[in-house]
């Protein structure tokens, strides 16, 4: 009997403070109309605080997500975090948020696919389940995206925010779960969305910090093409596959990184309004917490057999697609 990977529980966590776009008017040159337009988003929220990491949010997630589905913490084989705003460089963010959720029978890594980190990791863990290895895995996707964003640069400012989502995989023998999916990547993007420095190539000197080297760093145009194109493709050929028409679709769940992305991409699978999840509104983009924040909101409205259609673009280049067919009644 074929074992697929189902989702079986959400939790989420953004933090209180809400940065909103006249606080944005007072920073940079910029109006809340200006930023509606072409974003989408009104507010995002920012963790505050010294000593503040990812972990911080993505330890909330999971507490929460066990609490939800009546899990132990020893109950959980495998915690993958997607992140790109680690706490630390080493250790990884999922051993802080494994050991902070009392998770300590499991073993953790992180995964860095800029904001596909999310589906990457989602598809990694469902490979756990998938192969008999493991029962329970827990997949986040954690970013605190104010610690490298530069509150002075009003292009890459207004776009982000921060936040943590969480879901719990489970084996499923009657067909629900991930059933395909579709991810790339093109390391020639490197250029035009990048933190240039802070790794090895670039480490962290005087000179960098003076240099604003170490925030985002984006060629918006051409991200932004590229982003449309390529989500667009993916989720049409995840669709194209699986034999799904526009109707056959309950729900798309984008990454939430701009709005009029997210229409174009709806716009060529031929999906309403009505079908596409949407809460950059109110969180910006949160980078790998945007698809499970939107699963975490969204999750009432969800019913046990729904098709729906994950797709997602980040820096590298990065893109993906996966079909999922809902596990659960809430």
């Amino acid at each position: 009997m074929k074992i697929t990977a189902a989702i079986t529980g959400v939790g989420g966590y953004v933090p209180d403070y809400v940065l909103t776009n006249q606080e944005l008017e007072q920073l940079v040159d910029t109006t809340d109309e200006w930023i509606t337009s072409r974003t989408g988003i009104k507010e995002r929220r920012l963790l505050k605080g010294k000593d503040q990491g990812s972990s911080v949010m993505g330890i909330k997630a999971v507490k929460q997500l066990l609490e939800k589905t009546n899990t132990r913490p020893d109950e959980i084989d495998l915690v993958i975090c997607a992140t790109v705003t680690p706490d630390m460089l080493f250790p990884a963010t999922a051993n802080i948020i494994s050991a902070g959720a009392g998770i300590n029978k499991a073993f953790s890594y992180d995964m860095n696919a800029a904001c596909s980190g999310f589906l990457y990791a989602l598809a990694t863990g469902a490979q756990f389940i998938q192969g008999g290895m493991y029962k329970k895995v827990i997949v986040v996707g954690a970013d605190k995206m104010s610690a490298i964003v530069d509150y002075t640069d009003r292009a890459n400012c207004i776009l982000f925010g921060d936040g943590a989502g969480a879901v719990l995989l489970e084996p499923s023998t009657e067909g629900y779960g991930l059933l395909d999916q579709v991810l790339c990547s093109d390391g020639h993007g490197e250029q035009y969305l990048n933190q240039k420095a802070g790794g090895s190539r670039r480490p962290p000197t005087a000179e960098t910090v003076a240099n604003h080297e170490h925030y985002i760093f984006q060629e918006g145009a051409t991200v932004f093409k590229f982003a449309v194109k390529s989500m667009a493709d993916v989720a049409a050929q995840v669709m194209a596959r699986q034999n799904l028409s526009h109707d056959d679709i309950a729900w798309l769940v984008p990454h939430q990184a701009n709005k009029r992305i997210i229409d174009a991409t709806a716009n060529r699978m031929g999906v309403g309004p009505e079908k596409v999840m949407l809460n950059i509104q109110r969180y910006g983009n949160t980078t790998n917490a945007t698809i499970p924040l939107c699963l975490w909101d969204y999750e009432k409205q969800l019913h046990k057999g729904d098709n729906l259609i994950f797709a997602a673009f980040g820096g590298g280049f990065t893109w993906g697609a996966i079909h999922v067919k809902w596990a659960y009644n809430s």
